[in-house]
C-alpha cells in the first residue's frame, strides 16, 4: 500500500469542477480546500509506487490544474522495489570495502 499526500493548485474559479474531477479518480480523496487560493489537499492510495506515479500524472493532466506535487509519501514494503535491489544489498550482507568511486 502506498499513500501519498498531494497539493493541487487550480484557478479559484475552477475549484468546484476540480474537486469533482479529483474525487472521480481511483484512489484519490479530497481532504481540504482553500477557495481563495485555489489549493486542494488530496490523498492517493495505490498498490505500488508505479501506480502512485501514474496517479500523480493523471492529476497533473486534469483540466485547470496549475500544479500538482507530492508532498508526502508512505509505503509498505513494495516487492517490486525489493526484487530490484542488487544482490550485494540483501539483508545481512555488507560490502567489505568501499567502492573506489566513493573515495574520489
Amino acid at each position: 500500500m502506498n499513500i501519498s499526500g498531494i497539493l493541487v493548485v487550480v484557478s479559484p474559479a475552477e475549484l468546484e469542477n476540480s474537486i469533482t474531477a479529483l474525487n472521480g479518480l481511483p484512489g484519490v480523496e479530497v481532504h481540504h480546500t482553500d477557495a481563495q487560493k485555489g489549493r486542494i489537499v488530496v490523498t492517493q492510495e495505490a498498490s505500488s509506487i508505479r501506480e502512485e506515479a501514474e496517479g500523480l500524472k493523471r492529476i497533473k493532466a486534469l483540466p485547470n490544474v496549475v500544479i500538482a506535487e507530492m508532498v508526502y509519501h508512505f509505503f509498505e514494503e513494495d516487492q517490486e522495489i525489493i526484487d530490484a535491489l542488487p544482490p550485494e544489498l540483501e539483508e545481512g550482507e555488507v560490502p567489505l570495502s568501499i567502492p573506489p568511486y566513493l573515495n574520489e
